[in-house]
């Protein structure tokens, strides 16, 4: 007999993440794109753009994920419930009247629900890249780990490049030269379940599952609650940074000291020569002229 932890992680591992948790994704994504500056005015002027930007949103992990492998990239529109479902989100959150889903969405309560149904669907496609990656590379981990984070994280990299194409792309935003806190955490997933999922690591899958949302949930509402931004795996990030890296800028740091001292010794003894050789020189002028 299994014993209640087991029964728990299963039930909980075996979810579908349809059609609520679907709703929930759908949402913090479209809600996110709408408070982007000039987002409300694109939506009214050019609405086939702004539904399109919308699905980019909404898809741009699987998007990703089909480019790295090679899959027709559309192929997220074949799933013709998901896109129309979408698709509704998208238009009742620029076009209801009064505006009552964004006055609706601005409740505490309800944001933290949607944010935490959403990092609930980020496990489940970080599982879904690298099985799927699997398929094709057996046990090519570091494709297994490349496709989980797209899957997981990859629609904020789709977007920059839509934000790119439409003239508002901004340098310090850009994913691969400043990674966000869902972008490490994403990888950080994808490398775990890449283990877990070549034995490397021994622990069920189904308990990974519940124990990595779990994590997940709770740092995105904490987070949230406090109004913070501060990366909770900060300090395991610095300490690895001067471990792999620190010690040679030390090194480094300590033959540029040996270099200033001897350069300085080398001017210093340069210079009192000099000054002995300008006294010598004035002396014997002073004794030519005495003469």
């Amino acid at each position: 007999m299994a014993s209640p932890w087991e029964e728990l992680t299963l039930a909980f591992s075996s979810m579908s993440m349809f059609p609520f948790f679907d709703i929930a994704h759908y949402l913090v994504s479209v809600m996110a794109l709408k408070r982007q500056p000039g987002a409300v005015a694109v939506a009214w002027k050019n609405p086939i753009s702004s539904w399109f930007t919308a699905m980019l949103h909404c898809f741009g992990g699987g998007i990703l994920s089909c480019v790295l492998l090679a899959e027709p990239p559309l192929k997220f529109l074949a799933n013709n419930t998901n896109v129309l479902l979408a698709s509704s989100i998208w238009y009742i959150i620029f076009f209801c009247p009064y505006d009552l889903v964004s006055q609706g969405y601005s409740l505490l309560p309800v944001q933290l629900l949607a944010a935490g149904m959403k990092e609930v669907t980020r496990t489940w496609k970080i599982v879904g890249g690298v099985t799927h990656a699997n398929s094709y590379y057996k046990n090519g981990w570091i494709v297994m780990i490349a496709i989980g984070w797209a899957r997981g994280a990859g629609g904020s990299v789709i977007t920059n490049f839509e934000q790119l194409v439409r003239g508002s792309w901004r340098p310090q935003a850009d994913e691969w030269l400043k990674m966000s806190y869902p972008a490490k955490v994403t990888l950080l997933g994808s490398i775990i379940f890449t283990f877990q999922h070549t034995e490397h690591l021994a622990i069920a899958k189904h308990n990974l599952v519940f124990l990595y949302t779990m994590f997940l949930v709770g740092i995105k509402i904490v987070t949230m609650i406090t109004e913070t931004a501060t990366v909770p795996f900060a300090p395991l990030e610095d300490a690895l940074r001067w471990i792999l890296f620190g010690w040679q800028q030390q090194f480094s740091s300590h033959e540029k000291k040996s270099e200033i001292k001897s350069s300085s010794r080398g001017s210093g003894s340069s210079t009192s020569k000099s000054i002995a050789g300008t006294s010598d020189k004035v002396k014997k002028k002073h004794t030519k002229k005495t003469d």
